[in-house]
């Protein structure tokens, strides 16, 4: 099962486990809210080894009904609320979805007896660091630190299913990734968003001066990661993954405006969003030297390809453009 399969890393993780095995069953459930779109799985929706449900994972007797359905080998946790400004208007929906929803979907894994259950979560539980150290990196064992409503209700998720692990013996793993970037990625985040309004010739709306930097993932790296996690990551472990592309939101978004042959004038410095995270950056040591895991698209070349799926396929960005938020990072 994969749940937000409907979602940017969800669907594009989807796509690879239909590329890559032959043999393997997916079963996506998402909720199609506002930022999950079912035409990013329009080219998997004949495919006889994929079936689609739509509901919430919160509701337990629905999940509960696929589990004793399909007694699944293995659950992989996407479906969460993710974006900062919506956890800052709004923070309810996210504890709701992102804690209580998580809670649901372990305690059918330990009802029906899941091999593996992956919670895919992120490095803002971390916190932030300071742009002028650049020898500082988030560790697994980095103290959590949260600063907005979205991120602390990740931790909290964390938390819990480190706590199945030791309380209930789950056979459970987790993962903390930076911030991806690919195709099929909602136009409110940063590189879509930037890509869109310049394809457009509007103006390009950047918190600040930019000068916050991210560490940027390609999400097919982070999709071959989570396979490994998945095959023979270690019960109660967390492994941390990271693009070793750490940038500035300005100098993403120039990236992006020399791309697309569109001029700087296009920028538009907004007020900053309150508890704006300064730096991400992650340290993927244990992912490298325990499974053998290392980025292998670089930013120059994954941004290009990126940008390149955006000029190519307005017919399933355009009826989202105008739902998406501004300021971004």
């Amino acid at each position: 099962m994969v749940t937000g399969g409907a979602g940017f890393i969800g669907g594009n993780f989807i796509h690879y486990l239909l590329d890559v095995y032959s043999d393997m069953q997916v079963v996506c459930l998402d909720a199609l809210t506002y930022a999950g779109n079912i035409h990013t799985l329009d080219t998997v929706q004949d495919n006889r080894n994929f079936v689609f449900y739509r509901e919430d994972i919160t509701h337990k007797d629905a999940v509960e009904q696929l589990f004793a359905r399909y007694h699944f080998d293995a659950v992989i946790n996407f479906a969460a609320e993710t974006h900062v400004d919506r956890s800052i208007e709004d923070p309810a929906i996210f504890l709701k979805t992102n804690i209580l929803g998580t809670q649901v979907l372990m305690d059918a894994c330990l009802k029906y007896g899941t091999q593996r259950f992956h919670q895919v979560s992120t490095d803002e539980v971390y916190g932030d660091l300071p742009i002028d150290r650049p020898d500082l990196l988030f560790r697994e064992d980095t103290p959590l630190k949260a600063s907005s409503p979205y991120s602390a209700s990740k931790a909290a998720a964390d938390l819990l299913v480190l706590s199945y692990v030791r309380t209930f013996g789950l056979p459970a793993t987790l993962s903390r990734c930076s911030n991806n970037y690919g195709p099929y990625q909602f136009p409110e985040k940063l590189i879509p968003l930037m890509t869109i309004q310049a394809l457009q010739d509007k103006q390009l709306p950047v918190y600040g001066q930019g000068t916050n930097v991210r560490d940027w993932l390609h999400v097919h790296d982070h999709c071959c990661a989570l396979d490994r996690i998945i095959c023979a990551g270690k019960t109660g472990q967390v492994y941390n993954i990271g693009g070793n592309n750490e940038r500035s939101n300005i100098d993403v978004v120039r990236t992006i405006l020399r791309t697309v042959n569109k001029p700087e004038s296009l920028i538009s410095y907004v007020d900053d969003r309150p508890g704006h995270d300064l730096r991400y950056a992650i340290d993927s040591t244990k992912m490298k030297d325990e499974l053998g895991w290392s980025p292998s698209i670089t930013f120059k070349d994954g941004i290009k390809r990126t940008i390149q799926w955006y000029v190519d396929n307005e017919a399933w960005w355009k009826p989202l453009a105008d739902g998406g938020r501004h300021g971004l990072g």
